[in-house]
């Protein structure tokens, strides 16, 4: 099966668009995952997601491993059926969750040995450990255990967690291509910081082994942004064209549109669900922050050019009320609404890359949108 093809690519930027096939349907790139952590949107049940044609999520296995545990999962039948979700199905590793327990962690070449944050017990997980908890899991891509660095970081730290996670890699694919008896897909990950070297040696060795897809980790922890596009323009001009390129936790709208242009195809991130449980809501303006007194009596809708559920439904000053007095439903609300504006503007940078128009899009949907 062909599992990633390229359709058309931008003639005045990296932005391209395709199809990536999972054994849960068909996605249209460039796409965005909502988070599902814990194997739940914060706010959102499966029907919901449904109504908005959510048809991909981001779980994490290292959550998930501590609880309800893999077993609970794998005698269910898998995520897909003990969360009621048709989609396709990311598990992330877990590695950046493990690797940001500084202080209660400790890496070795075999693997990490770590206290869970739930209640301070010890494990230790090798990257086998690692495929096998997502082989029970039994999502649609499984991606390996890495080692994500901090920024800043020196050059020879770098080098020593882009080496760690080549051979982990390694280590990984040979596990998975013994036990995968499902069918699921292999990402492997980009590291090396914000070192073009480094970068170039992760990718080559990433494309030696048998993957799906390329992951880029390591990004979006504190560098600048010129830094941060350099890479993405580094690994986009690299890559084969055949993979597509996932950047693991990156989400904000400006940052996607300027990430498409530099060759991404998936996203993943918290933003639409977690900006919503503080009561902030996305517009083709910007973001707004609803609980505010602006918009006590403001009858008009969150967004006036979104077709939600939400939007044709209720006004601003009827959600800003729900929010202040802490009903939940004001936070499901603003959930739906926002995850719902994510895929409606993942949708329009498809239409803007295959009608020719990607330039004007992005001009014009910066020009208008404030992110802060």
């Amino acid at each position: 099966m062909n599992i990633f093809k390229l359709l058309k690519q931008d003639s005045a930027t990296k932005a391209r668009i395709g199809v990536f096939n999972t054994l849960h349907g068909k996605i249209e790139t460039p796409a965005f995952f909502p988070v599902a952590t814990q194997a739940a949107v914060k706010g959102l049940g499966t029907k919901e997601l449904n109504e908005i044609e959510i048809n991909g999520l981001l779980c994490n296995a290292y959550h998930l491993y501590l609880r309800p545990g893999t077993d609970v999962i794998k005698n269910a039948g898998g995520l897909h059926k003990f969360m009621g979700f048709d989609g396709a199905i990311i598990t992330d590793s877990g590695g950046y969750q493990i690797f940001s327990l500084e202080g209660l962690r400790k890496i070795s070449d075999e693997g990490v040995k770590f206290q869970s944050h739930v209640d301070g017990a010890t494990f230790f997980l090798t990257p086998e450990d690692v495929i096998q908890i997502q082989l029970d899991l039994k999502p649609d891509i499984v991606v390996p255990l890495d080692e994500c660095v901090k920024y800043p970081i020196k050059e020879n730290d770098a080098k020593d967690a882009a080496l760690r996670t080549t051979q982990w890699l390694k280590r990984s694919r040979e596990y998975f291509d013994k036990h995968n008896k499902d069918g699921l897909l292999f990402f492997g990950i980009v590291q090396g910081s914000v070192y073009p070297d480094l970068r170039k040696y992760c990718l080559r060795e990433v494309q030696k082994v048998k993957i799906d897809g390329i992951c880029v980790g390591g990004l979006s922890v504190g560098e600048g942004e010129d830094l941060r596009y350099n890479m993405l323009s580094l690994i986009a001009s690299e890559a084969d064209q055949k993979y597509l390129r996932y950047f693991m936790g990156y989400g904000r709208p400006r940052d996607i549109i300027e990430a498409v242009s530099r060759g991404v195809d998936l996203f993943d991130c918290v933003v639409p669900t977690r900006y919503a449980r503080t009561g902030t809501a996305y517009t083709n303006e910007g973001k707004i922050v609803i609980r505010n007194a602006p918009y006590i009596s403001d009858n008009s809708p969150i967004d006036s050019e979104c077709a939600c559920y939400v939007c044709k439904n209720f006004s601003r000053a009827y959600i800003r009320h729900l929010i202040n007095v802490k009903e939940m439903l004001g936070v499901r609300l603003l959930t739906y609404h926002n995850v719902f504006w994510y895929k409606n503007f993942m949708d329009r940078i498809r239409s803007a890359i295959s009608e020719n128009k990607f330039v004007d899009f992005k001009k014009s949907f910066l020009s208008k949108f404030k992110e802060e």
